[in-house]
């Protein structure tokens, strides 16, 4: 059947007043952690495939998002980029919607207004986008993550799970209305984001799943896997063994540690004056941007 934009599979599923869990790619999902905890939540719930865009191409630039071609028993097969909406079922608690999105090239509002019509045909009752980001922010301490949400009791659940507000303003993706228009339609929302140090960039960066994991855990009862939970640990005891060989060469990196470590702690105190990097950090942090890239 036809949701908007979307072709949805039958039979429907019953689903209990799901919570939407969404990632967009590729804005805000650095070193694929947004997309590896979605991964991850839909592996664990054994999740089934609900909706996908019956014409991606209305929204998507296919030379910006490139087909990709396979070959399946002598014949080939073209994958066209596409949204992809999975659904998990809980026993006793609020089911879940998984949502891959992709940020929109043309016709953004009516991609929108697609994707909020699912919403309202499943009965949505929370949306919730999981990102991350390449920050400044040590590596010796929890990863950062930063958030928000749409009413004080579920704020009052992210500053238990040490989610911070976030702070920040200026360009972002047109899908930043999902959220404003979901309030508008009376559901809930929050957003999540960890915040991965620049300076020790993985391309699969399994410390911060298990960071969004910690958080998630904590608003749901998920827990990561314990191959993945392996895989996180094995990457923080190589970050740290590479930083200490690095910092015992770069004596003036203890100084730049120390000044992120403080900086890092005062977002966690009740004073909402943060601790300011000194000018010569904030210059050697950009010259560590432009090695890096």
């Amino acid at each position: 059947m036809r949701v908007r934009a979307f072709n949805v599979g039958e039979p429907l599923p019953e689903l209990n007043e799901p919570h939407a869990l969404a990632i967009i790619r590729p804005w805000v999902d650095a070193g694929s952690a947004g997309s590896l905890t979605l991964s991850c939540l839909e592996t664990q719930l054994g999740a089934g495939e609900l909706a996908r865009l019956a014409r991606p191409g209305s929204f998507f630039d296919l030379t910006r998002y490139r087909p990709s071609l396979r070959r399946e028993e002598g014949r080939a097969e073209v994958d066209i980029p596409n949204v992809v909406v999975s659904y998990g079922v809980r026993e006793g608690a609020h089911d879940f919607l998984f949502m891959q999105l992709l940020e929109p090239h043309m016709l953004a509002e009516a991609y929108v207004d697609s994707i909020l019509e699912l919403f309202k045909f499943f009965s949505v009752r929370r949306y919730c986008l999981l990102g991350s980001m390449y920050d400044v922010v040590p590596y010796t301490r929890p990863l950062l993550v930063t958030g928000g949400a749409s009413n004080l009791a579920l704020q009052n659940e992210l500053e238990v799970a040490r989610v911070v507000s976030s702070d920040y303003q200026g360009p972002t993706t047109i899908l930043h209305l999902l959220g404003q228009r979901a309030v508008q339609m009376g559901m809930e929302t929050l957003s999540l984001v960890v915040h991965l140090p620049n300076y020790l960039v993985m391309p699969e960066d399994y410390r911060g799943v298990k960071r969004l994991m910690e958080v998630l855990h904590a608003l749901y009862g998920v827990s990561m896997p314990e191959s993945d939970l392996e895989k996180a640990n094995e990457q923080e005891e190589e970050v740290a063994r590479l930083a200490e060989q690095v910092m015992q060469q770069e004596s003036r990196l203890r100084l730049v540690l120390k000044q992120l470590e403080a900086s890092y702690d005062s977002r966690f105190e009740e004073e909402k004056d943060e601790t300011r990097l000194s000018p010569e950090v904030e210059r050697f942090l950009r010259d560590l941007d432009k090695r890096f890239g």
